[in-house]
Parts: C-alpha cells; sequence; structure tokens
C-alpha cells in the first residue's frame, strides 16, 4: 500500500474517531438533558394532579363526619370523592392526552390500590409495580442509552404522595414509557448521524489536500538530498518505478546516516590518537582558530599554564592567558599584536625557563589568517633529558671498557697468583722479610681481584625476573631489613604508602637493592640521626616513591657525578651502589632524579612505570645489557 493511500485512511481514520466520540458524547449528553426535561416536565403534572386530588378530596368530605374506629368508611367516602370528581378526571385525561411521553397517570389509597386512572382496566386493583423514574437520572450515557434504545420498551414511575396528618394518605404516579422517550430523541439522533457522515465526508476530502501538501515538502527534501549525495551512491541507488517519495527520502537518508556514523567513526579513532600523542608529548601545544578561539590543547600546555585543558576549549586566547603571569603576559601580548615569536626564553615566577613560540598560519593562495599555533617547551626538562642520556652513554661506555678491562686483566692476575704461590713455595725456610713482602703482595693481588670482579659483576648482562606485585609490600620489606641498622644509627623511618594497591611489573630483588642503596645512603648522611620519609605516590601512567633524608646534603658541583661507576666521597665507599640503582631502574624503563640542599637534606624520586593491567602498557620484557662482540666476561 503506497504511503499516500496510507495517510488519506489514517487522516480519515483520525477525524471518524474523533467525530464520531464527539458525536456520542453530544448524543448523550443531549439524551441526559432531554431525561432530565421530561422529568421536570412530567413531575409538573403530576403536582398539577396532585393539586386536583386534594381540592377534591376537600370539596368532597366537606361537612361530612367519619369515625376514627372505622378507617374503611374513610376510603370509601375518600373513593367516592375521587370518582366523582369532574375537575380530577379531566386534569388527568387532560395531562395522558396531551403530555409526548406519560404513558398513563394513577392515583391510588393508602393501601397502594388503585381509586382512578387513566387505565379503567386498572381501577380497583393494586398499583403497577414499576422502577422509578430516577434510575434514569442516575444511569450513566451508556447504561442510558441501553435502556431508551437497547432493551425492550419499559415505563419508569413519578411518584408525588399526599399525606395527611404527616402519614401517606394517597399517591399520584405518572408514568412514562421508554418508548415515547425513544421517539422524541429520534430527530435529534438522525441529525447527529448526519453531522457524523459529513464530518466522515469532509475527512476524506481534508486527508487528500494534506496528503498532496505533507508530500510535497519530501520531493524538494529529495531532490537537495540527491544533490548533496556523491555521484557514486546516486549512481548505485537509482529508485524503483513504483517506490513512495517518502520511502525514497528514507533510503537516502539512510545512506547519509551510514556516511556520517562511517566519518564519526574515523572521527572518533583519530580523535583518540591525538590526544594520545598530546598527552604523552612533552611540549605544551595550543591551537587556534581564525578568531583566536583555542580548538586543540596539550595535557603538558595545562601544566604550563595552570588551566583546565577542558574547560579552556572554545575559550579566547584573550581569556585563557592571564596577564598577571609572566608566560601569560609574553603570549597575549604576542596575539594582540598579531606578532610571531621563534625560541623566546621566559623564565616564570617560580624560575623555570621556558621556550615559547608562537606561529601564525596563513593560507599561501589568499594570505588570509587561519589560525595560530602556541609551542612551549620546557628547557630545564630538556636539559634533564640530555644529561640523563649523557649518563647512560657514559654508562654503557664505562661497562663496554670495564668488561673488556676486566677481561684482560683477570688472566693476567691467576697467573701472578699461580706464580706467587710457587715463588713462596722456593723461598720457603729464607728471610721472614720476605715472606712479609710475598704477603704483602698477596693481600693486594686479592683486592685487585675483588675489584675486577666487581667490575664483571657490573658488566655482567642482567635478565630480569618480572612479576606484578604490589610496590607497598616490596618497600614493606626493605623497611624491615633496614629498621635495625637504622635504628642504630639513631634514625626514624616514616612512610606514607596509599591504601589502593600499586601494580607494577618489576624484579622484586634488584629493586628492593635499588631503594636499599638509596635507604643506606640516606642514613650515613645523618650522621646524628634524624627522619627519613619514604613517600608512594601514583599517577596516571607511573608510580613515584620519593626518599627524603635530613642529612648534609649533597653539593650541587658533584651532583651530577653522584652516579657515575666508582665516584664516592666516603672514605670506605665502592661508589658502586647508586651507579647500580641507576641501573636498576634504567633496566625497569624508569628514572631516578635527585634535589639537595646543603644542610637541609637530600631527596631521591623513582619513577616506575605502573602494571599493563593499569593503563594498557604493554608487559615489560626481561633487559639485557648486550657486550660488544671479542669482549670478554
Amino acid at each position: 500500500m503506497r504511503l499516500k493511500t496510507k495517510l488519506v485512511l489514517a487522516i480519515t481514520a483520525l477525524v471518524l474517531l474523533i467525530s464520531g466520540l464527539l458525536s456520542m458524547v453530544y448524543v448523550s449528553q443531549l439524551l441526559h438533558a432531554s431525561v432530565q426535561q421530561s422529568y421536570e416536565t412530567n413531575r409538573m403534572v403530576a403536582d398539577q394532579v396532585r393539586f386536583a386530588l386534594q381540592n377534591a378530596l376537600e370539596v368532597g368530605l366537606k361537612d361530612l363526619t367519619v369515625d376514627p374506629s372505622h378507617p374503611e368508611e374513610l376510603r370509601e367516602l375518600t373513593r367516592d370523592a375521587i370518582r366523582s370528581s369532574p375537575v380530577l378526571k379531566a386534569v388527568i385525561d387532560s395531562a395522558n392526552r396531551y403530555s409526548p411521553t406519560v404513558y398513563d397517570i394513577n392515583i391510588g389509597d393508602n393501601e397502594l390500590r388503585t381509586v382512578l386512572s387513566t387505565n379503567p382496566e386498572n381501577d380497583d386493583k393494586p398499583l403497577p409495580v414499576r422502577p422509578s423514574y430516577k434510575e434514569l437520572l442516575d444511569a450513566n450515557p451508556v447504561d442510558l442509552m441501553r435502556r431508551v434504545f437497547g432493551e425492550e420498551a419499559r415505563v419508569y414511575e413519578i411518584n408525588v404522595p399526599l399525606e395527611r396528618n404527616g402519614a401517606p394518605f394517597a399517591t399520584v404516579r405518572v408514568g412514562v414509557r421508554t418508548t415515547f422517550l425513544r421517539e422524541v430523541y429520534k430527530p435529534w439522533l438522525e441529525e447527529a448521524f448526519t453531522l457524523m457522515g459529513f464530518a466522515l465526508g469532509t475527512a476524506l476530502l481534508v486527508a487528500l489536500l494534506l496528503s498532496n501538501l505533507a508530500l510535497r515538502p519530501l520531493e524538494e527534501i529529495s531532490l537537495q538530498l540527491d544533490y548533496w549525495s556523491p555521484a557514486s551512491d546516486a549512481a548505485s541507488a537509482e529508485p524503483e518505478p513504483n517506490q513512495d517519495t517518502p520511502e525514497r527520502v528514507s533510503h537516502q537518508i539512510e545512506r547519509i546516516g551510514q556516511r556520517i556514523r562511517n566519518v564519526e567513526e574515523v572521527f572518533s579513532a583519530l580523535r583518540e590518537n591525538i590526544d594520545q600523542i598530546l598527552v604523552n608529548l612533552q611540549d605544551g601545544l595550543l591551537l587556534f582558530t581564525r578568531d583566536g578561539r583555542a580548538v586543540l590543547v596539550s595535557e603538558a600546555a595545562r601544566r604550563f599554564l595552570q588551566i583546565d585543558r577542558d574547560r579552556v576549549l572554545g575559550m579566547q586566547a584573550s581569556d585563557i592567558f592571564d596577564r598577571s603571569t609572566t608566560l601569560g603576559r609574553t603570549l597575549r601580548e604576542a596575539f594582540d599584536a598579531r606578532m610571531a615569536l621563534i625560541k623566546e626564553q621566559v623564565r616564570t615566577e617560580n624560575g623555570h625557563r621556558i621556550e615559547v613560540s608562537v606561529d601564525f598560519i596563513h593560507d599561501d593562495l589568499t594570505r588570509q589568517g587561519l589560525g595560530a599555533l602556541v609551542t612551549l617547551r620546557d628547557l630545564e626538562s630538556v636539559e634533564a633529558i640530555e644529561s640523563e642520556l649523557e649518563l647512560s652513554r657514559r654508562m654503557s661506555a664505562i661497562g663496554r671498557l670495564t668488561s673488556g678491562v676486566a677481561h684482560e686483566v683477570k688472566n693476567p692476575i691467576n697467573a701472578i697468583v699461580v706464580h706467587l704461590e710457587l715463588l713462596k713455595n722456593k723461598l720457603a725456610g729464607s728471610s721472614p722479610n720476605a715472606h712479609r713482602h710475598l704477603d704483602v703482595i698477596e693481600a693486594e693481588i686479592r683486592r685487585l681481584d675483588r675489584v675486577v670482579q666487581t667490575l664483571v659483576d657490573f658488566s655482567r648482562p642482567v635478565e630480569l625476573q618480572l612479576r606484578e606485585q604490589d610496590l607497598r609490600a616490596i618497600i614493606d620489606d626493605v623497611l624491615a631489613l633496614a629498621t635495625d641498622e637504622l635504628g642504630m644509627r639513631n634514625v626514624t623511618v616514616r612512610s606514607q604508602l596509599p591504601s589502593s594497591p600499586v601494580i607494577v611489573n618489576v624484579d622484586a630483588d634488584l629493586l628492593k637493592q635499588a631503594v636499599i642503596n638509596v635507604v643506606e645512603n640516606g642514613a650515613q648522611a645523618m650522621p646524628e640521626g634524624g627522619h627519613l620519609d619514604l613517600v608512594l605516590e601514583t599517577d596516571r601512567k607511573a608510580a613515584e616513591l620519593r626518599i627524603l633524608d635530613e642529612g648534609v646534603g649533597v653539593p650541587e658541583e658533584i651532583r651530577e657525578k653522584i652516579f657515575d661507576l666508582y665516584f664516592t666521597t666516603k672514605s670506605d665507599g665502592s661508589g658502586i651502589g647508586l651507579a647500580m640503582t641507576y641501573r636498576i631502574l634504567q633496566l625497569h624503563h624508569g628514572s631516578v632524579e635527585v634535589q639537595s640542599r646543603i644542610e637541609r637534606g637530600t631527596e631521591f624520586k623513582f619513577r616506575i612505570p605502573l602494571s599493563a593491567v593499569d593503563w594498557g602498557r604493554r608487559p615489560l620484557q626481561a633487559a639485557v645489557i648486550e657486550q660488544d662482540e671479542g669482549l670478554g666476561e
């Protein structure tokens, strides 16, 4: 069935339903009003008959004496007075003849026997038992329609009593027949049904006009959709000969909707990739449109400018850059003057050095402005990264060098030890001074052997035994191992660990060794005792362990050398502990930083990546330092 036909039928059915309901309401209200009007009219007739009955009794019983002990005599006199009154008979005959709904009128005595009736057959018989007319008045519209038009003809009574000394003496009953009501209401019903038929015909005509008017805009929409649809889609979707315009428009909208969904999926994927890149990007980036509204803000830019990344999107550059700060004032002046900045160095209020670049983008053909790109770079972070890379290169070079030196020195030492034993055997029983010198030589050779073995151990490839575990448990184990020694040094340990697990993928033994090295250094830096704090925190990607002491501090001139192999300021130190700590953090793809103030203490900051289950990082692989080909162990 075509949509136009469906539309016509739907509108017609709707109008028919509305007109039918309105007609039913109209008929029911009209019928109820007619029943009420008929009741009032017939009640007036009953009152007139009662008034005539009262006059007839007054005239008929005038000057008559009745013995109260003989009620039968009173009933006989009453009956004669009622039947002999020509006025009363004229009244009931006139009411019965001229009232269109009155079926009969009956006058009964106090024993409910008929004294006078418009139907002579009822005389001297019990009054007919009929339902009260009030049942019609109280009936609902459906019940009223059923009683008047659906059931067999029935007679309903209007009862008006005549009382004497507060007791019923006589009664007037007016009977109303439903067939008479039906005949009275029939013209009204015919008028209502005629109105319904007219409404239905009008609905058909209106439906035809509305369907044409409703479908006309769809033709225009279809033409517009054909215009905006790609040529390939239009060629592959030729309309069928019998296809309705709405169906054709629906198919076109569905195809365009599918294209939009595909574009949204591509856009969502692209946006997620861009957000991931911006989160990991160390440089702060802000991209502005031609009218100066921010459309792209990186996570690093939020840290530089101390702004809410999500809230500033769509804001003007003048609202983002705060003139009360040095960085904000520099960027605001550049935007106001439309002046590009190329690697401008700005020192912020907290002493950080930031490199600022502002590039205004123009169309090469029209030379119109397209927007602006702001780049922020933390020079101190760059220098720290370069320093860390330089330290890594030095550690790698030292590793290769020590592995070669160890190989070359180990064999001669073994030969010297063998020949030294032979020499001691040959000099047995000789001068004690000679043996003393041989013992000194042997002791020094063994010390040299331990140093070479340390070099071998440091440069040997390490295979990590990685396992996901709670970093808090590792820290608790370290504190359990070091508590006794720290207590002997009068050092109090204070730890601040999060309540929820911090899952990392690490070699627990190596990481414990790295933490113990720093804890012992912190305790040794406080010869008089003090507090040693271990604070564990997390961000979205990594766990951060800070170890703070209250020691003498590390001078700035040697701060960059403390991770060098064999560098130490202690007379009995080996210079290997912090170098090994740095190496262990590197093997776990982490980092270690140090900040210190003289006589105020030192802070070591370990940064360890969280486990893959926490933020989607690929599982760590066991790190192995490969030695150059040709080098020994």
